[in-house]
């Protein structure tokens, strides 16, 4: 595995979970827990499709599927260990935000790689 793979996928990948995470916590002491995946859900798409398009040194639609794959299971598991067990929250953190960031995290990188495709 190269070190643009490992940055891209492992790195990106976690910093970008890194960033909704604080922003959580943030808007936790600030508005109903119901509302804040919807409301960071828009910041994060914007700040995911700058790193995919700027930072990302992808060249094919199978290094944008790993990078799926990758970001969406460092999205799951960490949103579990940090999240789901730290804050004993299972009951009500998976919600329909959640699951749709899920899917967004899984898309957005085969969504870009596609269109990066078709332009090349």
């Amino acid at each position: 595995m190269n070190k643009q793979l490992l940055r891209d996928a492992l790195g990106w990948g976690f910093l970008l979970w890194l960033i909704g995470y604080a922003f959580g916590i943030i808007l936790h002491f600030a508005v109903p827990s119901a509302l804040i995946g919807w409301i960071i859900m828009p910041i994060g798409i914007f700040i995911t499709l700058w790193v995919l398009y700027k930072k990302v040194g992808a060249k094919t639609l199978g290094y944008y599927f790993l990078l799926s794959i990758v970001w969406t299971l460092i999205a799951i598991a960490f949103d579990y260990v940090f999240i789901v067990k730290m804050f004993e929250s299972a009951n009500d953190y998976y919600r329909l935000d959640v699951y749709i960031y899920y899917i967004t995290t899984f898309l957005l990188p085969l969504i870009v790689g596609w269109a990066n495709d078709m332009i090349n």
